[in-house]
C-alpha cells in the first residue's frame, strides 16, 4: 500500500495519552497515516535559522517538522499568507496588503519545504498538500523531478474572478495548481468560482471534473470536510462534557443560552453578530433578560495588526452592550477570550438553545456541525447559520441568515426561541444524518479515492 504524505503549514503532533483532545481533521489524518504508514510534514511553529528536519513518532504516526527564521515567518506566514491571501480569499479586498517582500518570502518558504521533503519521498507515495499557505508546493515538487500523485485541498473559500484578479501575479499563482492531479474545494460555489477563472481568464477547457490547460489535465472537485461525528457524540458522555453541561444549566439560572464559538478573526462576523444581538435585546425587551449570549473567541495571529484591532473593538463593543442592558443579576454577553477542549465545548453546545454561527465568509465552519452533533435528539437546539458559510450548502434546515443584517439576526433569534419542539426535531434530523454520513472519514476517503483514480504523472 502506498504511503500517505501530508504537507501542511503546521503539524499537530499526536500524543497517545490525549488523542481524544485532537481536532477532527487531525484525528482523521492520524488514522489514515497509521493505516498507510505515512508522514506528516510541516512547520514546527518555532523560529530558528536551522533547517534540520525533526522526526518524531507518537501513537503510530510519524511527523517531520522544520523551523523557520523570524524573517521567513514574517514574510510567508504573517505576510503573504495572512495579510494578503487570507483577506482576499475571504472577500476583504480592503484589508489585503500587497508587498513584494511577502510574495518573495512565501515562494522561498515553499521552496524550502519542497527541497526538504523531496529527499524523503518514495516513488509510490501519495502526496497531499493542504491549504493556502502552500498553493505552489505541487509545482515546486514537479520542478524537482517528483512524479508522484499529488493532491491539493483548499480549506478556505476560493474568491470570485473579479476579486482574485486584484492579486498581483494572480495568473502565476493559479497556474501552479495545474501541477497537481486533484484539487479539492469545500463547496460547489468555490469550485464554480475556480471554473470561472480558469475558463474565462486562462482559456482552459472543462469536461466534467477534468480541466485541461496547456496540455495538462487535472481533476477539480467539491469535497466538503466533515467532523468525526461518531467520536464527537461519544465524547458527550465523558465526565468533562457532562460536568460542563451541568455547570452551564446551573449558571444559566433558567435563561436560554445562545452560544457562538469562533477564532478571533474578522471573517467570523463577530462585530456584526454583537450588533444583531443588541438589536434583539432592543426590540424584544420582554425576552431580553431571559437569554444570554456566550461568545467564545480565542485570539489568533496576534502579530497581525488587523487581528489586534478586532480584539480591541470587540472588547469595547461587548462592554458597551453589557453596560447598557445588564441588570444586577444578569449580563447579556459572556465574552471569553480563550480556547476550550472539545469535550468542554460539547457540553456547552448541548446546553445551548441556539447555536449562533454567523461568519461573513467561511470555507466550511465545523463549529456548526459540532453544534448539530451535540444536540439532544429528543429536544434539540436551533442552529442559526450564515448563508455565506460553506456549511450552509449541507445544513439547509438551519435558520439561514444574512450576517450583515442586524434585523435578520434579531428576527432569527426570536424565531429560534419560539420554535416548537416538533419543528426543532424536524430540522435537526436531516442535518444530523448529513454530518453523520458525510463525516471527516468520508471526506478523507473520497479525496484519496480521486487521487488513486488518476494516472501516474509523466
Amino acid at each position: 500500500m502506498s504511503r500517505l504524505i501530508v504537507i501542511s503549514n503546521r503539524v499537530q503532533v499526536p500524543r497517545s495519552d490525549d488523542e481524544g483532545a485532537q481536532g477532527g481533521l487531525a484525528t482523521a489524518l492520524f488514522a489514515a497515516l497509521r493505516k498507510q504508514k505515512g508522514i506528516w510534514f510541516g512547520w514546527s511553529g518555532e523560529t530558528s535559522d536551522s533547517k534540520e528536519l525533526h522526526f518524531e513518532t507518537n501513537a503510530g504516526v510519524t511527523t517531520a517538522t522544520i523551523d523557520l527564521s523570524e524573517q521567513e515567518v514574517e514574510e510567508y506566514y504573517n505576510g503573504y499568507a495572512n495579510r494578503t491571501l487570507w483577506p482576499l480569499f475571504h472577500y476583504r479586498l480592503d484589508m489585503a496588503e500587497h508587498e513584494r517582500d511577502y510574495q518573495g518570502g512565501y515562494r522561498r518558504v515553499n521552496e524550502i519545504v519542497g527541497d526538504t521533503i523531496k529527499a524523503h519521498l518514495r516513488s509510490d507515495d501519495l502526496v497531499w498538500v493542504h491549504d493556502y499557505h502552500l498553493i505552489p508546493q505541487g509545482e515546486i515538487l514537479r520542478a524537482r523531478g517528483v512524479r508522484n500523485k499529488i493532491g491539493f485541498f483548499l480549506h478556505i473559500p476560493w474568491p470570485p474572478m473579479r476579486l482574485l484578479t486584484a492579486l498581483p501575479q494572480h495568473r502565476q499563482l493559479v497556474e501552479t495548481l495545474f501541477a497537481y492531479d486533484v484539487v479539492g474545494f469545500q463547496t460547489e460555489e468555490w469550485l464554480d468560482s475556480f471554473h470561472d477563472y480558469v475558463l474565462n481568464h486562462l482559456g482552459a477547457t472543462i469536461d466534467g471534473d477534468e480541466i485541461t490547460y496547456k496540455g495538462r489535465t487535472i481533476r477539480a472537485i467539491a469535497c466538503p470536510i466533515g467532523i468525526d461525528t461518531t467520536e464527537f457524540v461519544e465524547a458527550l458522555s465523558s465526565d468533562e462534557a457532562i460536568s460542563t453541561y451541568k455547570r452551564m444549566v446551573e449558571s444559566s439560572a433558567g435563561r436560554d443560552l445562545i452560544v457562538g464559538v469562533d477564532r478571533l478573526d474578522y471573517s467570523k462576523g463577530l462585530q456584526e453578530r454583537f450588533t444583531g444581538y443588541e438589536r434583539f435585546l432592543n426590540t424584544h425587551g420582554e425576552r431580553a433578560a431571559k437569554v444570554y449570549l456566550l461568545q467564545i473567541a480565542p485570539p489568533t495571529r496576534e502579530a497581525v495588526q488587523s487581528y489586534r484591532d478586532i480584539r480591541m473593538a470587540l472588547n469595547a463593543q461587548s462592554g458597551l452592550i453589557n453596560g447598557a442592558y445588564a441588570d444586577i443579576d444578569w449580563v447579556p454577553i459572556r465574552y471569553v477570550n480563550r480556547g476550550m477542549s472539545r469535550s468542554t465545548l460539547g457540553g456547552i453546545y448541548r446546553a445551548a438553545r441556539i447555536g449562533l454561527i454567523t461568519p461573513l465568509r467561511d470555507g466550511m465552519n465545523l463549529v456548526a456541525k459540532e453544534y448539530v452533533a451535540a444536540q439532544d435528539p429528543d429536544d434539540p437546539g436551533v442552529l442559526i447559520l450564515s448563508q455565506f458559510a460553506g456549511a450552509a450548502e449541507q445544513l439547509k434546515e438551519a435558520l439561514l441568515v444574512n450576517p450583515y443584517s442586524a434585523d435578520d439576526l434579531s428576527e432569527a433569534i426570536e424565531r429560534a426561541l419560539r420554535m416548537p419542539r416538533d419543528e426543532r426535531i424536524a430540522r435537526w434530523k436531516p442535518m444530523f444524518e448529513c454530518i453523520k454520513s458525510q463525516d471527516v472519514n468520508w471526506w478523507l476517503a473520497r479525496f484519496i479515492d480521486h487521487m488513486n483514480a488518476r494516472p501516474a504523472s509523466s
